[in-house]
């Protein structure tokens, strides 16, 4: 019976539908481009409604409630809430961000690099939606405001052409992935083998985050004018999110 009265829980939170390039992308003119980009913006703000999000049907990352959670004793259940909160809104940045970059370059040279990076996110915050159900965290309240914020960064960059938008990259990646050293030492300081399946997720991601941002170097990053303005600019932006999203 009880099993039976508990409210069942949506899981669409953190989905959200992947965007696609238009057709004439490549070529069509900046206002049309424009246009395009601030209709798929204001499409995945949709997913967020004034009671909470809706399901997206298709989306690649899914929140479904697991049968079996991590025990909470002897859990610094602040420290993990922070560092899993955090991470979960940081993967759900980057995956938007990747998503206006192929907004605006999904049919150029580097679409598929961009894609490939992008699908790398998609797991990662896959991976991020269960931890939040099995450590039983909540997301932090300012969702809505990265999912626009990271799209319009990535749109934003990509239209400098495929330096800008590999010198974003760069800027974040290296931001995430100095935020994963931080958190892989605290765990370590707090208990490495209470707290090993979220070491080893972190480590596996740290990894990834700087792969991403080897290739952008590979890829002309510090030959987009005004390099270090830009990837101090947004650096700056991802230790805000960071402060923030581990609070709220």
């Amino acid at each position: 019976m009880a099993a039976a009265a508990a409210p069942a829980v949506r899981c669409s939170l953190l989905q959200r539908r992947p965007l696609r390039c238009g057709p004439g992308t490549g070529s069509a003119p900046l206002p049309a481009r424009l246009s395009g980009l601030c209709a798929a913006a204001r499409g995945g703000l949709r997913q967020f409604g004034s009671a909470g999000l809706r399901p997206v049907p298709g989306a690649g990352a899914s929140l479904r409630l697991c049968s079996t959670r991590v025990a909470q004793e002897g859990l610094n259940k602040p420290v993990i809430d922070r560092i899993i909160r955090v991470d979960h809104a940081g993967e759900y940045g980057a995956n938007r961000i990747y998503a206006g970059q192929m907004a605006v370059l999904g049919r150029s040279s580097v679409g598929p690099i961009i894609q490939q990076m992008w699908n790398q996110e998609k797991d990662h915050l896959k991976k991020f939606n269960e931890l939040m159900v099995a450590y039983r965290v909540r997301p932090t309240v300012l969702l809505p405001f990265w999912n626009v914020a990271g799209f319009v960064l990535g749109a934003g960059s990509a239209l400098l052409g495929r330096k800008g938008a590999m010198a974003c990259t760069v800027a974040v990646e290296e931001s995430i992935s100095e935020h994963y050293n931080n958190q892989i030492r605290t765990l370590i300081e707090e208990d490495p083998e209470k707290y090993k399946e979220l070491l080893q997720v972190i480590k596996q991601f740290r990894d990834e985050e700087q792969e991403h941002h080897d290739i952008g170097l590979e890829h002309d990053a510090e030959a987009t004018p005004a390099y270090s303005v830009l990837k101090t600019a947004i650096q700056l932006g991802c230790r805000a999110a960071i402060f923030l999203s581990e609070r709220i």
